[in-house]
């Protein structure tokens, strides 16, 4: 007699590894908002809801450095912290700056670059910032501003 009933619980053992082993990848969305005084990052899951948010004001005691590469390295180290205990494994960045300016303040990089150091996967970089088109009407009326 042969025994057939080893085989199949082996493969059942092998498949339930091979599970384990592959862990669905969780994604995240990174909001970073950098104006020239403050730096903002806000984490959440793909349909929105907030995972973590941690800004400048959070690390650092001292006004003037809220917006400083060095500070926006720590904001991401404490994300990652955050972040890591969920699964997130790969992330979308989005990246902001004040409505108008043609660059983002200066920790983009730096929150950028700690992140994929710290393991994460970037899957896409996106800049969000947005434009005014038009606006408001000028002052002086119809012909102009005369002097």
């Amino acid at each position: 007699m042969i025994d057939t009933e080893k085989p199949t619980q082996e493969k059942e053992i092998k498949t339930q590894k091979a599970d384990i082993n592959k862990k669905k990848e969780v994604e995240a969305i990174v909001n970073i908002y950098t104006s020239f005084n403050n730096t903002i990052v806000h984490v959440t899951d793909m349909s929105g809801k907030t995972i973590s948010k941690v800004t400048g004001g959070m690390v650092t005691k001292h006004g003037r450095l809220k917006a400083n590469p060095t500070i926006a390295m720590f904001i991401a180290k404490r994300i990652a912290e955050n972040v890591k205990d969920l699964g997130v494994k790969s992330l979308y960045v989005r990246v902001r700056a004040k409505t108008g300016n043609p660059a983002p303040g200066p920790g983009v990089h730096a929150i950028i670059k700690s992140l994929s150091r710290s393991g994460f996967k970037i899957l896409n970089i996106l800049d969000v910032t947005r434009i005014p088109r038009g606006g408001p009407k000028k002052k002086g009326g119809r012909r102009g501003r005369r002097p």
